[in-house]
C-alpha cells in the first residue's frame, strides 16, 4: 500500500463514517466520566459474536438493566442469565459471558482486565475479542480481525485474490490503523464493512477464515434454543418434552447440552432443568 493509496482510502473511510457512521449504537455511548465501560463494550463483542447488531442492540439494554454491573451478572442464577440471553441463540457465549464476570468479580479488585493476556485467559474471549475490547474500551492501537474489517480491506486492496489469509488483511490494517484515535477508526472499519456488504457483498468470504453460517431453521441450534427456552420457565421430564418438541434430536442435543453444564438433571425427580 502506498502513501497516495492509504490517504486516498482512508478519505473514503472517515467521509463514508462523518456522514452514515452509527454514532448512536448504545456501546459506543460515553459514560458519565468519559470513559467507556469495559464491561460494557465487553458484554456487547460477546453478543455481536455471530449476531447482527439491529437483533443485539434490544437485547444489550434489557441485559444492561437486569445486570448493570459484573458482580450482578457474576452473582445471578446461569438460569437467569440464559433466560435473558434468549433470542441470540449460541447460549453458549451466554454461559462463557457469565463465567468471565464471575472470574473478574472473585478477583476481588476494581480494575477490569487491560491486557490482551488477562483478557484471553476469560473464557468465550479469543485474540480478536481481546484486541476488540481493548481498543473500544481503552483507545489501545490493538490489532483485531473480523468479518467488517476482512470485507473492507479486500475489497479495496484484494478484491481479485481468493484465500486471502488473515496475515495480509492485518498487514494493511498495521499501515492503515489510527494509532491515536484507534477507537473510532475501528468504528469507522466497522460501519463501512457493515455498508459493503450491504452494497458489495460479504468480500469475507475471499478470506480463507471464513465459515458459512449453518442454517438455523430445523437445525440442532433452533432445538437447543427451545430446550431452553422451555426449561427457564420449570423443570421438565423428557417425556413432556419430547410432546413438545417432538425431534429424534431431542435426546443427542440434552445429552450436549448436559455435558456443557448448560443444563442439569435431577434423578430423584427425572427432570431437566437450568
Amino acid at each position: 500500500m502506498t502513501h497516495d493509496e492509504l490517504q486516498k482510502f482512508n478519505e473514503v473511510l472517515w467521509a463514508y463514517y462523518t456522514e452514515h457512521g452509527r454514532h448512536d449504537l448504545p456501546w459506543r455511548k460515553q459514560a458519565a466520566d468519559g470513559g467507556y465501560d469495559p464491561y460494557k463494550i465487553m458484554v456487547s463483542e460477546i453478543m455481536l459474536q455471530q449476531t447482527q447488531v439491529q437483533r443485539v442492540i434490544p437485547k444489550f439494554n434489557e441485559f444492561l438493566i437486569k445486570f448493570p454491573t459484573i458482580k450482578a451478572l457474576a452473582t445471578a442464577e446461569l438460569g437467569t442469565v440464559l433466560a435473558a440471553w434468549s433470542g441470540l441463540g449460541y447460549n453458549r457465549r451466554a454461559k462463557f459471558l457469565w463465567q468471565a464476570a464471575q472470574q473478574i468479580n472473585a478477583s476481588h479488585t476494581t480494575t477490569f482486565p487491560s491486557s490482551s493476556k488477562e483478557l484471553i485467559a476469560l473464557p468465550g474471549i479469543g485474540v480478536n475479542t481481546a484486541g476488540a475490547i481493548l481498543a473500544y474500551a481503552y483507545n489501545m492501537p490493538t490489532l483485531f480481525i473480523e468479518t467488517n474489517v476482512r470485507t473492507v480491506f479486500i475489497h479495496h486492496f484484494l478484491s481479485n485474490e481468493e484465500g486471502v489469509d488473515d496475515t495480509s488483511i492485518k498487514e494493511l490494517l498495521e499501515s492503515a490503523l489510527d494509532k491515536e484515535n484507534p477507537r473510532e477508526y475501528y468504528w469507522a472499519l466497522m460501519d463501512y464493512g457493515a455498508y459493503l456488504k450491504q452494497s458489495v457483498g460479504n468480500l469475507s468470504r475471499q478470506s480463507k477464515s471464513y465459515a458459512k453460517q449453518s442454517k438455523f431453521e430445523g437445525s440442532r441450534r433452533q432445538i437447543r434454543g427451545q430446550v431452553l427456552r422451555l426449561l427457564a420457565n420449570e423443570s421438565m421430564s423428557l417425556q413432556y418434552m419430547k410432546q413438545i418438541i417432538p425431534d429424534d434430536r431431542l435426546e443427542s442435543v440434552l445429552h450436549d447440552l448436559l455435558r456443557e453444564e448448560l443444563i442439569r438433571y435431577q434423578k430423584s425427580t427425572m427432570h431437566f432443568y437450568v
